[in-house]
């Protein structure tokens, strides 16, 4: 007779954590998957921004306030980061898509090059805004 006072039998770790090594290629992944979800945020931000916008001089003086603070231009740095870096992923998703760039090397480029788009893309931005007075 079979004895199962024991358990289940012990299993090895999934190999995952054993076998791959970060690349940039994840990194983009996660990074995306994390802009995604800023990138809602910011949606919620905006249908506030209409909303204070809608309620009168008040709420839309409040919000400007809360928004021009340190940490409401943060919260619009990562948005701004958020958004050039989707745009760059999505060209990068479409070439996959055609079934082009799937080399290692071709593949860690793009992710490369969609971060760095992304981070030039903001500070561009940024300092546009900052010489025209937008803040």
């Amino acid at each position: 007779m079979t004895d199962t006072s024991r358990g289940l039998p012990e299993r090895p770790m999934s190999p995952h954590l054993q076998v791959w090594r970060w690349h940039i290629t994840m990194a983009c992944s996660i990074l995306h998957r994390g802009c995604v979800i800023g990138l809602y945020a910011g949606t919620v931000l905006l249908a506030l921004y209409a909303l204070a916008l809608a309620a009168g001089p008040e709420s839309y003086d409040l919000y400007g306030e809360i928004m021009g603070s340190l940490l409401g231009r943060l919260v619009l740095l990562g948005l701004t980061f958020a958004l050039f870096f989707n745009i760059a992923y999505a060209i990068r998703q479409t070439f996959w898509d055609a079934g082009l760039g799937f080399a290692p090397k071709t593949a860690d480029l793009t992710g490369a090059t969609a971060i760095a788009f992304a981070v030039v893309a903001t500070a561009v931005t940024w300092v546009i805004a900052s010489a025209t007075g937008a803040f």
